[in-house]
């Protein structure tokens, strides 16, 4: 039986096609329309849907410059199955290099969204129902915010083992189990029967080579283990993520001038000191220990904090890991023969 063709936005896709299509969100008040834009691959043999999606929040483009790669990827023209890639979510913040929308609302917590509501709940709504209900499962790429940075990580959801078995495929250096949140993507779908591995990494309006390798790599591994892609060319991780069940942001314990010792990806030991902050006379200086052991998944980047300011993001490990994460990362990313410095334009 012959595979059907793929129905968007009144466009069909044959088996074997791909394309864009222009999706109506809105319009700007100088008339200038807004869209969202997705990319359709529909591969000629049957295979699973997926969804790929960047910029929920308009200033990671971290995320956008892994869906341009991704694209680029010679593996995308023997796909199996259907792959929705959409590079910006959130417009409104990626044209203003704002995290949020014009309404200051951020649109991860704006799920299932309405097609009456706010700007973000309009937006929720077509995302959700004219890409991620209509894909088997999604990766969602994201960063830290402004002034912060991440290790490159995956979220998933407690109890769930497609994302479980994904996020082992991916090969970033830490899974962590993070609980769901109301009103966010990754919750809004799994309700609805979507799993979404969520991709944590580098800073926003920041790139990071590292970050962007790692996540291109991650997904062509995930779709190579969904058997959508061949493995030719896909090398697999060379080490096995370390597994992390919990985490906490360790904070700033006085305003002043922030020093710290540690990095994002460094194995830290309770009472280690991995910051100072001191007053601008150097008068009074208060260190920021270390609780428990643990890997540093994020940390802060701007050196002037107030009291109570998260400084650095710490995940439990188990007492057996002791490798330095990034530096594995770092030599698994320059064997990976996918990333040939002369190929990254």
């Amino acid at each position: 039986m012959a595979r059907a063709a793929f129905e968007i936005a009144g466009r069909s896709f044959a088996p074997g096609s791909a394309g864009i299509v222009h999706l109506p969100v809105s319009t700007l008040p100088d008339h200038t329309p807004v869209n969202l834009s997705v990319q359709v691959h529909h591969g000629k043999r049957a295979g699973p849907a997926v969804f790929v999606s960047a910029a929920v929040h308009g200033d990671e483009v971290i995320g956008v410059e892994i869906v341009r790669r991704l694209l680029r990827a010679p593996q995308l023209n023997t796909l199996r199955g259907t792959l929705l890639v959409v590079p910006v979510v959130n417009s409104f913040g990626f044209l203003n290099r704002s995290r949020y929308l014009p309404d200051r609302r951020d649109l991860n917590r704006c799920f299932p969204g309405h097609p009456s509501g706010s700007l973000g709940a309009r937006l929720a709504h077509i995302f959700l129902n004219e890409v991620v209900l209509r894909c088997d499962t999604g990766i969602d790429l994201h960063s830290a915010a402004i002034h912060r940075t991440n290790l490159p990580q995956i979220r998933v959801s407690p109890g769930d083992k497609t994302t479980a078995d994904m996020a082992q495929a991916f090969g970033a250096p830490v899974i962590l189990t993070s609980p769901l949140r109301d009103g966010s993507l990754r919750a809004e779908a799994a309700e609805r029967g979507t799993p979404v591995l969520l991709y944590e990494a580098g800073e926003g309006l920041r790139f990071d080579e590292m970050a962007v390798r790692a996540g291109v790599a991650g997904i062509l591994r995930v779709l190579r283990s969904m058997d959508m892609l061949p493995a030719k060319g896909i090398a697999k991780a060379r080490a096995r993520p370390y597994l992390c069940k919990s985490s906490t942001w360790l904070r700033a314990p006085a305003g002043g001038l922030l020093r710290t010792f540690r990095a994002e990806g460094e194995m830290v030991s309770q009472g280690d000191v991995l910051a100072s902050v001191s007053d601008p006379f150097g008068d009074v200086e208060t260190d920021l220990i270390a609780p428990s052991d643990g890997i540093l998944i994020g940390r802060a980047i701007l050196p002037v904090v107030n009291e109570g300011d998260a400084v650095f993001h710490l995940a439990a490990l188990s007492p057996q890991a002791a490798e330095h994460t990034v530096e594995g990362l770092a030599a698994q990313l320059e064997s990976d023969p996918l990333f040939d410095e002369d190929e990254i334009i």
